[in-house]
């Protein structure tokens, strides 16, 4: 069983990264990313965070916009409004979930699209959809793709199952390996929680993304032996034993799984880190687009 590093992955993104800012610099340009918190939410703040340091230290242009959690939708949207308006800013976030008030809908919609680096607005979805390479792909799922790259598993006539169909993981990712060309083409089966024997449907995966948010959902009698796994669950258990007094799992039984696979992503360390790895991607890929555009 082969462990699927994501950490290592991302710092080769990262590296990446780095030498398309130093290229963007000897043109005088530089991709900037705006993040918008709108409340306290502790786990956003940590990923907030952790994207700031990161644009730190990449070199880019970050900017990080805190809101009380009594913003209202009016007063939010016209932050999205600057900032779509401002020529310094490539990339724009707003950090999920927001609180009650916020309809995310109608802010995902006033997100120019050009600048939709998480790329949840209709334009992106449909070119992702397409095929249209221009469009920018939800940093998940497309991180996911990379790490089947970097470890050699062909997707060609591969048989994926995707447990899940959110819009942020589950219906991209199947979009993506569905799509024709490299590091996909393959045949796509979507699942989700309510799938009839769900068990007899994951057994089938050449490749087996889990996607659902619920901890340890997927367990040995969901994985045929030599499958490849790929874990995108973070979520808290509670555990005395642990410092923090929980501890972070995946929705895949590690344990129980990792016997039967041919290779498999731990969590922490596999799908997570991929995700601000590509968003810095997108952010750079959203600059090089937005200028050449105005050129």
């Amino acid at each position: 069983m082969e462990l699927i590093d994501g950490k290592a992955v991302a710092a080769k993104v990262l590296d990446e990264c780095r030498a398309g800012v130093e290229e963007l610099a000897s043109a005088g340009l530089r991709p900037g990313l705006a993040v918008v918190l709108v409340g306290e939410d502790p786990a956003s703040r940590a990923y907030v965070r952790s994207k700031e340091r990161t644009c730190r230290d990449l070199g880019l242009h970050s900017v990080k916009l805190e809101l009380p959690a009594t913003t209202s939708q009016a007063e939010l949207l016209e932050v999205v409004g600057d900032l779509n308006a401002d020529p310094a800013i490539h990339g724009i976030l707003v950090q999920s979930p927001p609180p009650p008030q916020i309809d995310e809908a109608a802010i995902v919609l006033a997100i120019d699209p050009a600048k939709d680096v998480d790329g949840f607005h209709p334009q992106n979805v449909a070119k992702l959809a397409l095929e249209d390479p221009s469009g920018f792909v939800p940093c998940t799922p497309l991180g996911c793709q990379r790490l089947l790259g970097e470890y050699g598993v062909n997707t060609r006539g591969a048989h994926a199952v995707v447990v899940g169909r959110s819009m942020i993981v589950g219906k991209p990712m199947a979009m993506l390996l569905m799509a024709k060309g490299e590091l996909a083409d393959a045949t796509v089966t979507v699942a989700h929680s309510r799938t009839a024997d769900l068990a007899a449907v994951c057994q089938r995966a050449d490749i087996l993304i889990a996607a659902v948010g619920r901890p340890h959902f997927l367990g040995a009698e969901h994985v045929r032996e030599g499958a490849v796994v790929i874990d995108v669950g973070i979520n808290r258990v509670d555990d005395p034993a642990a410092k923090r007094g929980y501890r972070l799992v995946g929705d895949v039984d590690f344990d129980a799984v990792a016997s039967r696979c041919s290779a498999i992503t731990p969590v922490p360390g596999g799908v997570g880190p991929m995700t601000i790895a590509m968003l810095m991607s997108n952010t750079i890929k959203a600059c090089r687009q937005i200028t050449s555009a105005s050129h």
